[in-house]
């Protein structure tokens, strides 16, 4: 984006077509205050919240989305992420009963937005993520429930390891440079309490997986006892021939075979080998074969590349340590890149790769009534349009998906996700149009609205369609330009002017009645 000093601009002048000067008192304005840009270019603030096994971290950026021509469809996409404040990373806190202190890490939360000097009512979006370890904790639902209400109206409480390898492989710069290179990518982001796998290329996210690796699975205090041991760190202490509990002396060189154990694992799990002894918590794994290059992220990251040298009484150093010694040794079986962000990475993705911006032809029967949304299911009807679209088909496919999710449109809230394809003709978005309104009855009987996210550019016709034609009497919402895919849950902000767009914050993963529900997101979707 230009400024009037240092890019176009454009000129607001009474000049007549056969003209070509400019007269004294014509005002010349940056390009950013031309209303023909701005519909085509917004700019949102976002923030990231990561709280993760072992550090907690805020970030705020700054998103410029611009709208981009594809045929049927013109989504806007990021062009521009500036972060402009990135807090201190401190040790995530933990209670004695190995619960999350949710005071002093709400103290942390208000002292990054204070000392951004960020307002939580002007953050447009955003997420708070918690992974790892993070996640097991028995108050860990009420807490993003707690630190969303907290950074703003718009920001929405996510995890699960899918979602973090994908934001990882974002965040890290992984996907910026397999697109830049046409390449394929494995990014590895080694955190406190998991190890989480994200297969790029091209830019896209295509595979994600996670297994039971981290360097603060077991942490100790200055006397070398053990204050905390996660399972996963019990097992991998066992397999290296230790017999650890809550209050034993680990000492550093019992740490370092630990490390060391689990560094040897993870290759052998990255060659394919049998008997790695890993447990995979989110898969199938990535395929590991035509990799041009490895990235690794996380904390441990920072060891890997030699960028951390500082021990806080864990298991980061060793497994680190003991990774870059198989780099450097030629027995990893993959070049691995320079570095981009490694402890940030997670962070600078929620707060970046989590936005969709909706095109400019929804349909919005009342957007104060409507908007904004939060925490919808998104469900994917498996569609197949053809030439003539059986609006009975259309239907079953809906009403059948809905079964599958065991959903109520009658009681539930959920955003059907449509894709289509084939010519925008009169005759196709009326059977469209008339499939939907059937499989969606019960939700107008109940007079609920109907909830339409559509691929390509034809909301703003089947929104009409239904209202002005089928009669739905109930409120119809109706945007288009986005993609979803089962699994995912969205918040939906308030319409932006003059775009006309709609903001969509994406997340794989809710809690639900205390317990952590991890969808199996397909993390390739564009986003």
């Amino acid at each position: 984006m230009s400024s009037a000093a240092d890019g176009p601009s454009f000129v607001y002048t009474n000049v007549t077509p056969d003209h070509d000067h400019v007269h004294d008192h014509e005002v010349v304005l940056p390009i950013e205050d031309n209303p023909i840009w701005q519909q085509d270019n917004v700019e949102l603030t976002s923030v990231g919240i990561d709280v993760g096994s072992s550090g907690t971290q805020v970030i705020f950026s700054n998103l410029l989305l611009r709208r981009i021509g594809e045929e049927l469809s013109s989504r806007f996409i990021v062009v521009r992420r500036d972060t402009w404040y990135r807090s201190p990373v401190e040790l995530t806190p933990y209670r004695p009963d190995d619960q999350i202190d949710a005071e002093a890490l709400g103290r942390m939360i208000d002292a990054a937005y204070a000392a951004a000097k960020a307002d939580p009512a002007r953050i447009d979006t955003g997420v708070v993520i918690l992974t790892g370890e993070a996640l097991r904790r028995r108050n860990a639902a009420r807490i993003t429930q707690v630190l969303s209400e907290q950074g703003g109206e718009l920001v929405c409480a996510t995890a699960g390891h899918k979602m973090e390898a994908m934001l990882a492989a974002y965040g890290s710069g992984a996907a910026q440079r397999s697109y830049e290179q046409s390449s394929r990518i494995l990014n590895i982001d080694i955190g406190g309490g998991t190890t989480k796998l994200g297969l790029v290329e091209r830019g896209q996210v295509l595979e994600t997986a996670a297994v039971d690796v981290g360097g603060r699975l077991v942490a100790v205090d200055d006397d070398a006892i053990i204050r905390r041991l996660e399972p996963s760190g019990r097992a991998h202490a066992c397999r290296a021939g230790l017999s650890w509990e809550p209050g034993d002396t680990a000492t550093e060189d019992q740490r370092s075979r630990v490390g060391a154990a689990m560094a040897d694992a993870l290759v052998d799990l990255l060659v394919d080998r049998e008997g790695h002894g890993l447990r995979v918590l989110a898969g199938p794994l990535p395929a590991r074969t035509a990799i041009d290059g490895v990235m690794f992220s996380g904390g441990v990251g920072e060891y890997v590349y030699g960028r951390e040298s500082r021990d806080f009484g864990d298991l980061g150093p060793a497994l680190g340590g003991r990774l870059r010694e198989r780099i450097e040794d030629g027995s990893f079986p993959f070049p691995v890149l320079p570095p981009g962000e490694c402890i940030r990475a997670t962070a600078l993705g929620a707060s970046e790769y989590s936005i969709q911006l909706s095109g400019s032809t929804g349909y919005i029967s009342d957007p104060d009534r409507l908007l904004p949304r939060r925490n919808l299911q998104v469900v994917r009807p498996d569609l197949s349009l053809g030439d003539d679209i059986d609006p009975q088909a259309v239907a079953v496919a809906v009403a059948q998906r809905l079964e599958a999710f065991d959903l109520d449109p009658a009681h539930d809230d959920v955003a059907l996700a449509l894709g289509w394809s084939g010519l925008p003709s009169y005759p196709r978005l009326h059977a469209f149009a008339r499939g939907v309104a059937d499989a969606m009855r019960p939700a107008i009987e109940a007079d609920r609205p109907l909830v339409l996210v559509l691929d390509a550019d034809v909301a703003r016709s089947v929104g009409r369609l239904l209202r002005e034609e089928l009669e739905v009497k109930s409120d119809v919402l109706c945007i288009d330009g986005v993609r979803l895919w089962d699994f995912d849950f969205v918040d939906l902000g308030t319409l932006r002017f003059p775009s006309n767009t709609v903001p969509v914050t994406i997340k794989s993963l809710l809690f639900s009645d205390g317990a952590n529900v991890d969808g199996d997101h397909d993390a390739g979707r564009d986003g």
